[in-house]
């Protein structure tokens, strides 16, 4: 599917979801008499609440795209309900950001349920529930222990994965990770620094399916499909909501058959103090602005960030305004 085509898909989305806001809308006014008219503002729209103008945020992301775009989306709709926000989106890695999290350098940022369970609270790979909602229930104590709020999870899910280049993956005949045995003492592996020391990456594949590798080398994430590209890696930790993957053929992803790389959706996490300064606006505004990231929009926004080079908060602007969050 080409650029263009997908930009059309993303279009055509957001305005379905913003006729059915306009639609329910006019329901409400023909039953109530009430309602807004004239299409001004949409069932989403975000208002300004001058009550939270006092009310400083610090909204963190960790350092690849898909959180760049998600940092900035929520931060750009909290300062449109009235907060004042600003932002750290490099904060490295998931031990990192709730090292900053617990520590108050920030208020909140968006963590994966797999990630938390797995890295946080010592849940094995294939004990993390397939279902979005469990999964999310699973952290609730564990955060509260730690004096933190989760809030409930996106629409889409995302999973680390292992990725090649379709030619290669014919070459070796390989379609699922277990196929690897016996030949991933030949092939090199490339992954994020901290993939070395995570379950559901590197550790994971060796333990649980028992692969060696001819050499892990770590690599920044925003490399992963260059390396595949340039002939350095034969395989590369990607992530299932990658753009390349939507947009191309070229590259293969290999079947988790033994459950081993969980897939997650994405949690809001802050801090019990955060929360109770900022009110209920801040929770309402995070749950709202999520509604819409189904796995095909994320992969949209990825795109335009990965491929177009348009800048994160641009993309996330895009997001809002086409949504009907803000105007």
């Amino acid at each position: 599917m080409s650029t263009s085509q997908l930009r059309a898909m993303f279009a055509l989305l957001a305005a379905f979801v913003l006729a059915l806001g306009v639609a329910a809308c006019g329901d409400d006014e023909d039953e109530s008499g009430s309602g807004e008219t004239g299409g001004e503002t949409s069932a989403t729209l975000i208002e300004e609440n001058p009550d939270n103008n006092a009310v400083k945020l610090t909204l963190g992301s960790k350092n690849f795209t898909e959180q760049f775009i998600l940092g900035e989306i929520y931060a750009q709709a909290l300062e449109a309900a009235g907060y004042d926000v600003e932002t750290d989106l490099s904060l490295g890695s998931e031990q990192i950001a709730l090292k900053a999290l617990e520590s108050g350098d920030i208020s909140g940022y968006p963590e994966y349920t797999s990630t938390a369970l797995t890295a946080f609270f010592e849940f094995a790979p294939e004990d993390v529930p397939g279902d979005p909602q469990q999964a999310f229930e699973e952290t609730q104590d564990d955060f509260e222990k730690l004096g933190l709020v989760a809030y409930p999870p996106t629409p889409f899910s995302s999973a680390n994965a292992v990725g090649l280049l379709s030619e290669k993956a014919e070459e070796l005949g390989v379609s699922s990770i277990s196929d690897l045995e016996g030949k991933s003492q030949d092939l090199t592996l490339y992954g994020s620094p901290e993939c070395r020391q995570r379950i559901d990456c590197l550790v994971g594949l060796e333990e649980n399916y028992g692969l060696e590798f001819a050499k892990f080398t770590p690599v920044d994430i925003g490399l992963r499909y260059e390396v595949l590209d340039k002939g350095d890696a034969d395989l590369s930790i990607v992530f299932t909501t990658d753009a390349q993957l939507f947009v191309s053929e070229d590259y293969t992803i290999l079947e988790d058959d033994q459950g081993v790389l969980p897939a997650g959706n994405v949690l809001f996490v802050a801090s019990q103090e955060t929360v109770d300064e900022a009110g209920p606006d801040f929770g309402e505004t995070i749950e709202s602005v999520q509604e819409n990231l189904s796995l095909e929009v994320m992969q949209e926004l990825n795109s335009r960030v990965d491929i177009d080079k348009e800048k994160p908060e641009d993309a996330a602007r895009s997001y809002l305004e086409e949504f009907g969050y803000i105007e």
